[in-house]
């Protein structure tokens, strides 16, 4: 992530701009239902891109190496993410499949929903954050495959623009044992589907 400027807005900089936003769609931001909006939508917008305060890196560094040899595909299915799309701000709201397979050392499992969450609590598409994903796992666990899939369902395309709800689109990385070895992508993807 690059900044041009590395001074953050102020929370009441943020609440006026809520306003002008308040404005601009045609309502009155002194209208007693809107009062607090300004201060809500702050700390919404707070929380939806805490992303950008975690380090994924620092999230993958504690590691339990007392495996007693265990060598196969560990697996974290179904987590649920919440994310919004760079073009639109609008929600993305998805499921990520993500899996590697240990050389020596494992981590705790909530790390792997942890970081899916550092990335999707950021403005994102879809395909820069599964590739994010796996590349940070790999590189910071050194295993021997990650295999990385994302289901979203994107708000910019079933709420506005073309709306075609219901409609979901699917990502994958993988690297390692996962792109090298056509048994250990099938074994994967099959445990995905069920």
């Amino acid at each position: 992530m690059t900044k041009k400027n590395n001074k953050k807005p102020t929370a009441e900089e943020m609440q006026q701009a809520v306003r002008t936003m308040i404005s601009w769609a045609g309502d009155d931001p002194e209208r007693p239902g809107l009062l607090d909006t300004p201060s809500r939508v702050t700390r919404a917008f707070g929380e939806f891109f805490s992303g950008y305060d975690q380090n994924p890196r620092e999230i993958l560094q504690r590691t339990f190496d007392e495996i007693e040899g265990y060598d196969e595909m560990v697996l974290l299915r179904g987590i649920r993410y919440e994310s919004h799309c760079e073009h639109h701000m609008a929600p993305i709201i998805g499921k990520a499949w993500v899996a590697y397979v240990p050389r020596g050392k494992v981590v705790g499992i909530s790390k792997l929903a942890r970081v899916v969450d550092a990335y999707a609590k950021r403005l994102q598409i879809q395909e820069k954050m599964t590739a994010q994903i796996a590349n940070v796992i790999q590189e910071v666990l050194d295993p021997e495959g990650v295999a990385v899939v994302l289901k979203g369902e994107h708000h910019c395309m079933t709420t506005r623009g073309i709306h075609k709800p219901g409609t979901d689109m699917v990502t994958s990385r993988m690297l390692g044992c996962f792109r090298d070895n056509p048994m250990s992508r099938q074994e994967f993807l099959a445990l995905c589907s069920n």
